[in-house]
């Protein structure tokens, strides 16, 4: 059974959900899956990633995976 409720994400990125399960479904124990479908397309890089590609520009083209490694590699050491 899928039940599918379209909500409102706000900027505190909660969410609170009361579902009325139907009777069809037994009482006890289950497993509740939740996929999250954005409707509006997120920002190509967000301010953050921005910066951080404008720090490391020096290094030449580099990618998101390149930067999360390197800041990695300095808790690694």
């Amino acid at each position: 059974m899928t039940i599918t409720q379209t909500v409102e994400i706000t900027d505190s990125r909660r969410l609170h959900l009361d579902l009325e399960i139907p009777l069809e479904i037994p009482a006890g124990k289950a497993q509740v899956e939740l996929k999250v479908i954005p409707f509006a397309k997120p920002e190509e890089k967000s301010p953050i990633t921005r910066e951080l590609t404008g720090i490391l520009s020096d290094l030449g083209d580099i990618s998101i995976q390149q930067i999360r490694d390197e800041r990695l590699a300095r808790h690694l050491r």
